[in-house]
């Protein structure tokens, strides 16, 4: 097994000798400011947008951005295939460049604690003070401060942040909706949500922050690359939390996301690991938001549809009639390029877990009224090969189903096995509960399908 030790960089000035801990460690250096002193991978455009919003942030914000970025090389270009011994579990150290190192320092052990339960890594994290030419990274403002942004939400394209967005537009808030895109068809949902939601509330009903940061070939020379980026939910979390350290006073980051899916229970001993995904799993959540009390930042996570199921989300959504209008154009589908195998244009699979309950969510909500183009159109067309990809997670999701109703407590224990649930004792009844609803609610989509091995 291979540790990687990767270091960040501030400019031509900063030349202090950072001795890896680990020796024999594979190291990489990523320099985050360009030739004109301006931060890049996207930070910069970041600051720029904020900037023009009359927004400063924090330095300390700035300081989770590198620290999260410095999470997202590791992350992406770092193959687990070829430098883990289990296939899954990579060792990667973090030397980051902060504003205040004594500030971070205390934190470190935890964050790395916090990025394996994410990431199923073993991070460790290293701080040191930045250069003196660069303690002040953040930009002055452009203009006056734009007056009456109520709290930032993140908006990644898919159906429940455009439900969240809704939401909030309806009930009179003022949000900074904000955005992290790699991929062209998640870019594209994004823009195509904004201009929608520009018409239907008007140009001054809320702000957006679109970043777009990752790392290629050119940007970190390991040769590899990792596309399961099981850390991207900390990059996404790391750039609300320094546009809302920009707003006065202790600003909210709504996430929203449903309950199902932010537990994100195995739903067969299988997807234990490497397919049980932590995005907005309320462990992760409660021990970023300790990170971010630590370091002083007045920003409060939280996910104001938890205890809720997708279906859920869209029946009660504030208005309805423009949701149906534009919700094909949303995506939820983790990884919509595999339509090019089929020479059909990028679209929703149909068939993975974000699908399933996608259309179940449409089903129950929109009362089936779904004009989102499909891989697989229809389920119950033919039998489904349940150890092939488009048959393997609706039997899973059926043979749960079958297990809940026959025993409905047995949602109180398996809501456990994804992660602790320590940090909200009295909301475990809500959340055994949405668990139970959400698997229900897409066994009622399947209840036609059939499935068998080879079928």
């Amino acid at each position: 097994m291979r540790r990687f030790s990767l270091i960040g960089r501030l400019g031509p000035d900063d030349k202090a000798k950072v001795r890896p801990v680990q020796a024999d460690s594979d190291v990489f250096e990523i320099d985050f400011l360009d030739g004109d002193q301006r931060m890049g991978f996207g930070i910069g455009h970041a600051l720029d947008q904020l900037a023009s919003l009359g927004l400063q942030p924090s330095e300390r914000g700035v300081d989770l951005v590198v620290l999260a970025a410095l999470v997202n090389a590791g992350d992406t270009r770092v193959s687990r295939k070829l430098n883990a011994q289990d296939g899954w579990t990579r060792e990667i150290d973090l030397y980051v460049p902060v504003s205040a190192a004594d500030a971070w320092a205390p934190s470190a052990e935890s964050i790395g604690a916090m990025l394996r339960f994410l990431t199923g890594d073993r991070w460790r994290v290293f701080f040191r003070n930045r250069t003196k030419r660069t303690q002040t990274l953040t930009l002055a403002p452009k203009r006056l401060a734009i007056d009456g942004l109520t709290k930032v939400s993140l908006l990644s394209g898919g159906l429940d942040s455009l439900v969240g967005a809704i939401d909030l537009l309806v009930e009179g808030d003022r949000p900074l909706f904000v955005s992290h895109y790699w991929d062209s068809e998640t870019a594209k949902a994004q823009s195509y949500i904004l201009d929608r939601l520009e018409n239907r509330f008007g140009k001054e009903a809320f702000k957006s922050l679109r970043v777009r940061l990752g790392f290629d070939k050119n940007h970190l020379s390991t040769g590899e690359t990792e596309n399961t980026q099981r850390g991207r939910s900390f990059l996404f979390y790391a750039l609300a939390t320094l546009a809302a350290s920009a707003i006065k006073g202790r600003t909210a980051v709504d996430i929203p996301e449903n309950g199902l899916i932010a537990l994100n229970v195995p739903l067969d001993p299988l997807r234990f690991g490497a397919l049980s995904t932590r995005t907005a799993h309320p462990h992760f959540v409660a021990s970023m938001q300790r990170m971010i009390d630590s370091i002083g930042l007045k920003v409060e996570l939280g996910n104001p549809y938890r205890h809720m199921t997708k279906g859920e989300m869209v029946t009660k959504c504030a208005d309805r009639p423009f949701l149906e209008k534009i919700v094909a154009n949303s995506m939820s589908c983790s990884s919509p390029a595999k339509a090019r195998y089929k020479k059909l244009s990028p679209r929703h699979c149909g068939y993975c877990v974000p699908c399933l309950i996608r259309r179940a969510s449409l089903a129950a909500g929109l009362d089936g009224k779904d004009g989102t183009l499909y891989t697989v159109e229809e389920l119950n067309k033919h039998v489904l090969a349940s150890d092939q990809p488009e048959g393997e997670h609706v039997r899973s999701f059926q043979l749960m189903a079958k297990r809940i109703r026959a025993k409905p407590s047995l949602a109180k224990i398996l809501v456990h096995k994804p992660g602790p649930l320590i940090d909200y004792p009295d909301e475990i009844p809500d959340y055994a509960d949405v668990f139970r609803r959400g698997v229900l609610e897409v066994s009622e989509l399947l209840n036609d399908v059939r499935t068998r091995p080879g079928g």
